[in-house]
């Protein structure tokens, strides 16, 4: 089985336009953002408060309207198989997912720990990381389903892995730069930690559990654990803890994710999963490289 997810091509004029990289991504972001902003609508005229078990309904509803959308959307225009979400081995890479994203954020709050960057300042009700789990897998899923299951994939077609990963995690920092709090350091900050982490992840394991659970485990660690600022968010989470220090080291208002601790620690994860990802024959060269330029085809190793 081809471990990377190729659009089966159909024969006529319409279904050449409908399978056209940029007319997919656009009917792909289209599909899932559809989905979301009908279910928030139906929130609102619910009356559907934040911080409530309504709300926290709606995000589970939210997660699964975007990986229906997403399933529809590939099965009706790429005609093939969604086994980017495959449920063989999920829980196995969702599992690993979680636990790396768990200790690369341990791991630079320990390392700002050490540096004297913050202080424990008390401890809330284990009810304080229920909203924060939420929240972090609504996020994780439907980041990761239109970055890396979207926009990367559909780039790495064409321009192949180290130009779809690039590409991807100037626009994922990009985005990032509306966020409360946000500075060009913290746009630099997740492009690089961020986008070239999650972007490696999935170009290693091919799928999108894995990657949702680097993001999810990541998110919920930095607001539901330590409760500190998650892209410029405040979160009430479970540990209180007070940074001082520069912005550079504990990254300001927008949350640790913008501190070089980050960027380093999380940066340092990406190129070894980009290290594993070539060792395992899982680089896609640019189409213009292949063997057969024009065409899907794909290095026979990477099966």
């Amino acid at each position: 089985m081809n471990m990377i997810a190729t659009v089966n091509r159909q024969s006529g004029g319409w279904w050449k336009f409908l399978q056209f990289p940029v007319t997919r991504f656009v009917l792909a972001v289209l599909a899932v953002g559809l989905s979301v902003a009908v279910l928030q609508a139906g929130g609102k005229l619910l009356g559907v408060s934040p911080h409530s078990p309504q709300n926290a309904v709606l995000g589970l509803l939210i997660i699964a309207g975007v990986l229906a959308s997403y399933f529809a959307y590939v099965r009706l225009i790429e005609k093939r198989e969604v086994i980017e979400l495959g449920r063989d081995g999920a829980l196995k890479e969702l599992g690993l997912g979680l636990l790396v994203g768990t200790a690369l954020f341990c791991t630079t709050m320990l390392i700002l720990w050490l540096a004297g960057a913050w202080t424990y300042t008390g401890m809330n009700s284990w009810r304080a990381l229920v909203y924060p789990l939420v929240g972090a897998l609504v996020a994780g899923v439907l980041e990761e389903t239109v970055m890396r299951g979207v926009l990367f994939r559909i780039l790495e077609e064409s321009l192949g892995s180290w130009i779809a990963l690039a590409v991807s995690a100037v626009i994922f920092g990009v985005l990032h730069a509306f966020n409360p709090g946000a500075t060009a350091v913290s746009d630099i900050a997740i492009a690089l930690e961020a986008g070239i982490l999650l972007g490696a992840a999935y170009m290693y394991a091919r799928r999108l559990w894995l990657v949702i659970g680097v993001h999810v485990a990541w998110n919920f660690t930095e607001g539901g654990i330590f409760a500190t600022n998650v892209s410029g968010g405040k979160i009430q989470g479970l540990l209180g803890v007070r940074f001082s220090g520069t912005d550079i080291l504990t990254g300001g208002t927008f949350g640790p994710e913008a501190s070089i601790v980050a960027i380093l620690v999380c940066l340092s994860a990406g190129i070894a999963f980009i290290v594993l990802a070539r060792r395992c024959g899982r680089l896609l060269p640019p189409l213009w490289r292949r063997a057969s330029p024009g065409t899907n085809t794909l290095p026979e190793n990477l099966t």
